[in-house]
Formats: C-alpha cells, sequence, structure tokens
C-alpha cells in the first residue's frame, strides 16, 4: 500500500547546489511563484549574481531578479517547504550529511540527481531516508536539459515519492505554464530510468564519433532500453514508468543530443578521446561514468545481464578499446529479441 499522509502548503523553496541544473530549478520554483533561496558553494557564483545577475554555468541568460543566491546555509533553508538537493549523486550523501541539522521534519527533499551511489548501490531517494530521517525524501527526473529548463522552453518531468501526497504536492509547487510535473509513487522505475539512460547515452556518443551510422545508433538505443527496462523491472518497477517521462523519453532526449555531457564524452571517446583527459580536474560531469559499473554490479546481484552497460563500464575503466567493444557486442551469441 501507498503511504499517503498531509503535506503543509509549499511556499518557501530551498535549492542547494547552483550549479547550471540547481539554478534552473530555482528558476522553476520562482515561476511557479514560490520564494526560492539558492545555496551556492563558492563566491564567484554569487558575487556573478549579485553584479551581473548571471551564472556564469548558464551563459549569458539574464536570471530573475526575485530569486536569492547566498552562501548561508542557515538563511537558506530556515522555514524551507521544499528543499531541491540539486548536487551529483556521488555528493549527495556528503550534501545530505552537512545539512541534515537545518532541514525541518516533515519538509520534502526531492534528490535531482541520476545515477546510482558507488560502494552502497544506493538510489539518491535510500540515501536522502538515511541521512535525513523525518523528511519525505522524493525524486525528480525526466528529459530536461538545464538549458532549456532555465530559459523557460516547455519541460515535462516526473516526481516519485513513496508518499503520494509528497509527489503531489510538489508537483503542483513546481508546476507553471513552461514546466509539468507528473506525479508517481514509482521511485524505483524513475530512478532507474535516470541512472542508465546516461550510461546508454556515453553508448550512443560512441557510435556517432565512431562514425558507424544511424542505423547502429538507433540499434544501439533499442537494445539499451531493452537492458534499462529488464533491470528496472527485476528491482520492481512498473512497465509504465519505463516507457514513460523518466525512462524512454529521457534516453531518447540524452542519447541524441549533443547538449547531453554523457552523449558528448561518448563522442569524444568514439573519436579516440582518452577517459583520463575528459574526465580531469575542471572538465564538466558525466554521471554515466561513475554509474557503469555500479550499475552492472546492481544488476549481477540481481541476475540481469546487462551487455552495453557492461562495455561501457569497461572502456570508461580503460579495461576494454571502443573497436574491441563493438565487436564483443556485435559477436554476442544469436537470440531471440526479446531476450
Amino acid at each position: 500500500m501507498i503511504e499517503t499522509s498531509p503535506l503543509a502548503p509549499i511556499e518557501r523553496v530551498a535549492v542547494i547546489g547552483a550549479g547550471a541544473w540547481g539554478t534552473a530549478l530555482a528558476l522553476v520554483a520562482l515561476r511557479a511563484g514560490r520564494s526560492v533561496t539558492l545555496l551556492a558553494r563558492d563566491a564567484a557564483t554569487v558575487g556573478a549574481y549579485a553584479t551581473a545577475g548571471r551564472n556564469p554555468r548558464l551563459g549569458d541568460l539574464a536570471l530573475d531578479p526575485g530569486l536569492v543566491v547566498t552562501l548561508d546555509a542557515d538563511a537558506a533553508l530556515a522555514g524551507a517547504d521544499l528543499v531541491i538537493l540539486a548536487v551529483p549523486t556521488q555528493a549527495t550523501r556528503a550534501a545530505a550529511r552537512a545539512h541534515a541539522g537545518r532541514i525541518a521534519a516533515g519538509v520534502p527533499v526531492v534528490g535531482a540527481a541520476k545515477g546510482l551511489e558507488h560502494g552502497t548501490r544506493a538510489l539518491v531517494t535510500e540515501i536522502l531516508a538515511e541521512e535525513l530521517p523525518g523528511t519525505r525524501a522524493a525524486i525528480l527526473s525526466g528529459p530536461s536539459f538545464a538549458a532549456d529548463v532555465a530559459r523557460g522552453l516547455p519541460t515535462a518531468v516526473t516526481v516519485a515519492a513513496l508518499d503520494d501526497a509528497v509527489a503531489e504536492g510538489v508537483a503542483r509547487a513546481l508546476s507553471s505554464p513552461s514546466f509539468r510535473p507528473y506525479a508517481s509513487h514509482d521511485v524505483v522505475g524513475v530512478q532507474i530510468g535516470g541512472a542508465l539512460k546516461n550510461v546508454l547515452a556515453i553508448a550512443s556518443g560512441i557510435v556517432v564519433g565512431r562514425g558507424l551510422g544511424a542505423s547502429a545508433q538507433a540499434a544501439l538505443t533499442a537494445r539499451g532500453f531493452a537492458e534499462l527496462t529488464r533491470l528496472g523491472q527485476a528491482l520492481g518497477a512498473e512497465a509504465e514508468t519505463l516507457m514513460g517521462l523518466s525512462g524512454l523519453g529521457d534516453l531518447v532526449l540524452t542519447a541524441t543530443s549533443p547538449q547531453s555531457r554523457n552523449f558528448t564524452l561518448g563522442l569524444a571517446l568514439g573519436a579516440g578521446g582518452r577517459i583520463a583527459d575528459l574526465t580531469a580536474t575542471g572538465r564538466t560531469l558525466a554521471e554515466g561514468v561513475h554509474t557503469a559499473a555500479v550499475a552492472v554490479d546492481f544488476a549481477a546481484a540481481h541476475g540481469v545481464e546487462l551487455p552495453i552497460t557492461a562495455a561501457v563500464a569497461e572502456v570508461v575503466a580503460e579495461r576494454l578499446g571502443v573497436d574491441a567493444a563493438i565487436d564483443r557486442l556485435m559477436s554476442r551469441p544469436l537470440k531471440r529479441e526479446t531476450a
């Protein structure tokens, strides 16, 4: 049975993480009529907003003057009715732990990252439940590029929580004419879709970067979606979720556009780039690099085979070359397409 309990009205929103995605989500909440504070971790971001009304991570986009950007965590989180944690998956636990004493009990905390945690294989909502007991964990995912969302271009996403009231309340609080959230209780399906699509986007980029053609890219996307579905269903995800915005929708977006960090990294690998150079300090994070090996281990623990995901994990770990990975996938035993 799905847990449902009342949710207080959401008027004040705090967003932790002033990167491109966190800033975009802060603008979403502002457009929905909320009072919003964006918590940054470096003075340069706060200074850029104060002096030019911009976040350098979003180029020349002018930000709404109603947005409050601060380095003061106590001020940002005090009295917040909703907290959005917009940091990478591997940083989620540390960020949640750092702010645990500042977030009031009963407040919804929405994770906005797409990945699986190293070592624990935990989903983002599981991390939030462990580190922020007493709050109400949720996840936001779906086909969305930060630049598009920040500019107010039409976007639809999924907000999932085990508590229907939380999913529906958060969806209402963030809804605007340009941003349409759909509520769901399938937290597993939403998060597996978000995690696996990043890995598969790297594979798609490799195909394009190697010049293997549109037919190969389409086949890769279709077979990759089969992997995403197998793992999701083994973990109890609902088929409708995997076919929806946070599964197939996000995969199609991420695996076909150079706006995708994961696809772009795959492009560079396919063209002969070295993973060490492409993931060096200061480069834009591609979550799929960190998720690939975790997903393979997760799948093995549940008896699920993920050949494309496994090949990506080997390539980004530099244990297998791109051409060898392609040969290995193309020489797998023949089988029925449903397998």
